[in-house]
């Protein structure tokens, strides 16, 4: 018998992760909607932080806030380096990107094909 899901539904944690990029100066924000496109996920978030310290600073504060706030345990990669650091929530994927390591691999342009992009930038 599985447990019953505590945790936040997908769009209550997509909320509380664009409020928390915002709070700490992410930039180009980017939100993807998975939903019926990828299994990975319902929403993909990209985002650029402007130097290593930022990036791992939004990224621990994110992952923190999500497990105080809302129960959500996260899976993080790359935290070491601060280059692109990948936060998984299950439900929600947030990469944060120096601009440069972005730019280079430009996730966000696989998934938002020609004129049917399903982006919010803020």
């Amino acid at each position: 018998m599985t447990a019953p899901k505590t945790a936040a539904d997908s769009e209550t944690q997509l909320a509380r992760i664009l409020t928390s990029l915002s709070e700490d100066k992410a930039e180009d924000i980017v939100q993807i909607d998975l939903r019926g496109k990828s299994a990975i996920g319902d929403f993909m978030i990209v985002c650029s932080g402007r130097s290593t310290r930022q990036v791992t600073s939004i990224a621990e504060k994110l992952a923190d806030r999500l497990k105080t706030e809302l129960g959500v345990l996260t899976k993080i990669e790359g935290k070491d380096a601060g280059d692109w650091v990948l936060i998984d929530t299950g439900d929600v994927i947030v990469h944060i990107f120096r601009p440069e390591v972005r730019e280079f691999y430009q996730l966000e342009k696989m998934w938002l094909p020609g004129d049917k992009t399903a982006a919010v930038e803020s």
